[in-house]
């Protein structure tokens, strides 16, 4: 995975000047405007601080969650990738189609106990990996409030993707997904638009890649 290929920029400005058909599956995490940011910086009852693993851990606030992308945004994405995989699928009206990934959780006390993606695969597949292990396996020093474990993207890209495929992820986040790509030997174009994300989820995506030279 070529790291010259994650960008700090706005994915919808990038998409714009696509072509179409460029990618051959993009696997998504827009903002669902649920305030995710916000209520996850409040949890464990210190204001400013996250639960984590038995730690509390501060993410900076910047509003990225505060609204749903616009259907522009998923126009594009449509028009750019022949298939698609969307997280938070259920959050935005704008997608209709009726193929269905879930990521259960298990019994995850006062958090959600799954996640749904909306594509256009004719599917319906459920990936059973709760929140313990998640943490315990990839997610022990999380950097984004919302990060997604790598074992969910190697799942997607095992089960939906063929060998040589350009996957597009436009919104990074903790770069999970470029973890995957690159254990599993995928071309990944990121965007991620949050400086401090961006910059946090380049570090661990290289100190990743070291680790496997090393071994």
């Amino acid at each position: 995975m070529d790291i010259n290929k994650i960008h700090n920029q706005d994915c919808l400005e990038a998409m714009k000047l696509m072509k179409d058909n460029q990618f051959d599956l993009a696997i998504v995490d827009p903002p669902y405007g649920i305030d995710a940011d916000i209520n996850q910086n409040n949890l464990g009852g210190k204001k400013g601080f996250t639960k984590n693993a038995g730690t509390y851990k501060s993410y900076h606030k910047s509003n990225w969650d505060k609204e749903i992308p616009s259907d522009e945004y998923f126009i594009e994405l449509q028009r750019v990738s022949k298939k698609y995989i969307i997280w938070g699928g259920n959050y935005f009206n704008f997608v209709s189609d009726s193929g269905v990934i879930i990521w259960y959780k298990g019994n995850s006390g006062n958090f959600k106990e799954g996640e749904l993606a909306k594509t256009n695969f004719n599917t319906f597949k459920v990936f059973k990996y709760s929140r313990a292990d998640a943490y315990i396996n990839d997610c022990k020093n999380k950097i984004h409030p919302t990060q997604k474990p790598v074992k969910l993207y190697e799942w997607l890209l095992m089960n939906y993707a063929n060998e040589g495929d350009k996957i597009l992820d436009t919104h990074l986040g903790s770069g999970s997904i470029a973890i995957a790509c690159h254990n599993l030997g995928y071309d990944l174009t990121g965007y991620e638009l949050d400086k401090e994300y961006y910059d946090n989820a380049i570090k661990r995506i290289k100190n990743h890649q070291a680790q496997t030279r090393i071994f």
